[in-house]
């Protein structure tokens, strides 16, 4: 009786609570820094037990061997699910005529945001308390800019179909990780080092130009109904995504140098 009783309450404090739509964005936030905090503890046990080269790395290569874990578990997670919001569900669609898709939001995808914006909460305080070991100013402005553009889109559900078009971005941080994975075990100069190169400036030059390119031409198509949002809420859809893609051409050359760099070795 006493463990039904327990298990009632717990159920109706979830439903009641952590799971109505009011708390959705906050739990979901106190629950994406949990899950990160799992995901490092995780990955040192488990790289601990399986890669004779993890032990024998400095406290700052294990740091963030851990840290890369995270972000490419987070990577995989918004991924899939951006892409889904935006080109297989309904929510964004544009044959669904009865409000504006620039303020459309379920519990789904605001439980998303709120889980994206633990991890970039977690990663931000960790690169403040290495700084400048796991990042310069130029992580802090970039996890600055998705944390406030995150965070507007949970909390007020205006722009979230652009907020999850520039998340499909982080398709590229997998093959970044697994580069420097590569490198940190001395596996620099194999050939699964090379095509990771390759793979990596591919899915840049799709994920991070040519998709920043359609999500102008979309906010253009769109612009009746994006000049409809509120002041900050047109301020994140037009200087975020422009901010960005400045950015992301700068790190482009230094992938195209790094690329050419790595194939002038094998020659």
């Amino acid at each position: 009786m006493a463990v039904s009783y327990y298990q009632n309450q717990a159920e109706h404090l979830l439903k009641e609570y952590m799971l109505a739509d009011p708390f959705v964005p906050y739990t979901s936030v106190v629950g994406g820094i949990l899950a990160c905090k799992l995901v490092y503890d995780l990955t040192q046990l488990i790289s601990a037990l399986n890669f004779k080269s993890y032990p024998s790395l400095s406290y700052m290569k294990r740091v963030e061997w851990n840290n890369r874990a995270i972000s490419t578990v987070h990577a995989i997670f918004i991924t899939v699910l951006s892409l889904y919001l935006v080109f297989w569900s309904d929510l964004f669609a544009d044959y669904q005529l009865n409000d504006l898709i620039t303020y459309r939001s379920s519990s789904l995808s605001t439980s998303i945001l709120g889980a994206s914006v633990g991890y970039f909460l977690t990663d931000l305080g960790m690169i403040f308390w290495f700084y400048p070991l796991l990042g310069g100013m130029e992580y802090v402005i970039h996890h600055l800019l998705s944390i406030a553009s995150l965070a507007y889109a949970m909390l007020t559900s205006e722009g979230q179909v652009y907020t999850f078009m520039v998340l499909i971005s982080e398709t590229t941080t997998p093959g970044i990780n697994l580069r420097w994975y590569l490198d940190t075990v001395g596996m620099k100069k194999s050939k699964a080092y090379l095509i990771n190169g390759v793979v990596v400036f591919l899915s840049w030059l799709v994920a991070r130009i040519l998709l920043f390119v359609y999500i102008f031409y979309h906010v253009y198509l769109h612009l009746d109904q994006v000049n409809q949002l509120q002041v900050f809420g047109k301020l994140l859809v037009f200087v975020v995504p422009l901010a960005l893609t400045v950015m992301n051409l700068l790190w482009f050359g230094k992938i195209i140098k790094g690329l050419k760099k790595t194939i002038a070795k094998r020659q």
